[in-house]
């Protein structure tokens, strides 16, 4: 991690991308903008699937972003029939989010602080492909850390590694290298942004689970595909039922 001077317990357990930054490169990259919400929508059926969260459940999206230009930002504030029982959270001023949705609620947090609740506050956590921006696997782990604690129930989702297409620069196959190299070469593109660790940190199957290593709760990862590739991870877990 780029900026990892701090100890574990000040980590941010948020991604440290700045939001302008990083919708710059996407609105570059026709492939993720055709097939994002696709993909999305898909594992949005399965959050409600697998979570099957009843009209009073409390619901904390972690990692909502200020963008408003995108038609997949914030997916799950718009497809969530429950809106009035969701906080979102960010690094970013998305307070127009509440706007938007009437009953939600909107939590800005500084990059040197915890999540600001108490343990067990939520019924669910949902975070869309935010862990890969967390940084380091120390502050991945924190990350999803946070998760667990502030929530009985936790849905996490993130682009595989392995998809042939590097969703965040749409360079193919490049992702492949190691990450050494793979991050020398993308210096030298004008994806240099997603070069850093800070910025990008991706994540496969095994990666994914081994972060969940010294959490209390049972997880399970499913892949969802695309084209026949295993295109994003979800890790889902938690203690008991609604």
């Amino acid at each position: 991690m780029q900026r990892s001077g701090r100890e574990r317990e000040h980590l941010l357990p948020l991604a440290n991308v700045d939001d302008a930054q990083y919708y710059s490169h996407a609105k570059r990259i026709p492939f993720a903008s055709r097939v994002s919400m696709r993909v999305r929508r898909r594992m949005f059926a399965f959050f409600m699937q697998t979570m099957n969260p009843g009209p009073a459940a409390t619901v904390v999206d972690v990692g909502v972003t200020s963008d408003q230009g995108q038609r997949e930002s914030n997916f799950f504030e718009a497809l969530y029939p429950h809106k009035d029982r969701i906080t979102a959270v960010g690094v970013d001023d998305a307070s127009h989010l509440e706007r938007l949705y009437p009953g939600l609620r909107f939590v800005r947090v500084s990059p040197a602080q915890r999540l600001p609740f108490s343990d067990g506050q939520f019924d669910i956590a949902f975070s869309n492909a935010v862990v890969e921006h967390a940084g380091n696997g120390a502050a991945q782990r924190f990350f999803v850390g946070e998760l667990v604690r502030v929530a009985r129930r936790f849905f996490i989702t993130t682009p595989n590694r392995w998809f042939p297409v590097e969703t965040h620069t749409g360079v193919p196959l490049l992702h492949f290298l190691p990450p050494r190299a793979y991050r020398a070469i993308l210096c030298r593109t004008g994806y240099g942004f997603f070069a850093e660790e800070a910025n990008l940190n991706l994540l496969d199957a095994r990666s994914l689970a081994a972060l969940f290593a010294e959490c209390p709760v049972p997880v399970t990862i499913k892949r969802i595909r695309l084209a026949g590739f295993c295109s994003n991870l979800v890790a889902y877990g938690g203690r008991g039922d609604f």
